[in-house]
């Protein structure tokens, strides 16, 4: 009988809208990833009406006026102690954060980093190293940066080392050569940045990928009963679905 309810459950369709979230491993290391398609309502989340939301409890009280809720969410970006984004942000079309291109310490100023970009429903998604980014202009509904890059065009960040120490649970997207699959991901085992990149690229296979952060990456997934809690967070992604 349990086999059964388990066949019944996969094979059931997803709710329209609806993120496809799962485990996954690679290299003996544990994934969770959720993968959303272009057709999704994707949208950035920073403010509410008393400042920084912070939190994916925050950002459902916001979505509840509209009588709405999120099916899937993280923390997408670095962020000041204010919860202000170190980098690029441009929410409902509306730039309130600059582009930094300028190399600097820490990760995100591991040069090449990037942009996540995308417009409404539809149109499709970018991964855009940021100097590329400054170059071009494109027109984003919604833009977060972050960095390092983990995959540009193919290869992985230069300054990657396969046998590096530095360890960590780590997120970041990445998205299919057309635009219309974004793929969230985040370690739950600590490990690397060559792994974390060749995750993306060699298991997934997708040719472009951005880092968000490591350390406090946090996954909201309710289908895999998953919201993880802790400090509050800076930009959060995610996908808005009709409540209830």
């Amino acid at each position: 009988m349990r086999l059964l309810l388990a066949l019944l459950v996969l094979l059931a369709p997803q709710a329209a809208g609806a993120a496809a979230c799962r485990d996954d491993s690679f290299e003996g290391a544990s994934f969770t990833l959720c993968e959303v398609t272009a057709e999704e309502d994707l949208r950035l989340f920073r403010d509410g009406a008393d400042g920084p939301l912070g939190s994916f409890r925050a950002v459902d009280e916001v979505l509840a006026a509209e009588d709405r809720q999120l099916d899937f969410a993280m923390n997408a970006g670095m962020y000041h102690r204010d919860l202000s984004p170190v980098g690029l942000f441009i929410g409902e079309g509306v730039q309130t954060a600059p582009l930094v291109t300028r190399a600097g310490p820490g990760n995100f100023g591991l040069l090449p980093n990037g942009v996540f970009c995308w417009g409404t429903p539809g149109q499709g998604f970018r991964v855009i190293e940021s100097r590329a980014f400054a170059a071009e202009a494109p027109d984003c509904r919604y833009a977060t940066q972050s960095g390092p890059m983990l995959v540009i065009g193919g290869k992985l960040h230069p300054r990657f080392l396969p046998d590096s120490d530095s360890l960590n649970i780590r997120n970041g997207v990445g998205v299919s050569a057309d635009g219309l699959r974004a793929v969230f991901a985040v370690s739950n085992d600590e490990v690397n940045f060559h792994l974390f990149g060749r995750y993306f690229r060699d298991h997934l296979g997708l040719r472009d990928a951005l880092y968000f952060d490591g350390n406090i990456s946090r996954l909201y997934a309710p289908a895999l009963g998953r919201h993880d809690g802790g400090f509050p967070m800076g930009p959060i992604v995610g996908t808005v679905v009709p409540k209830g």
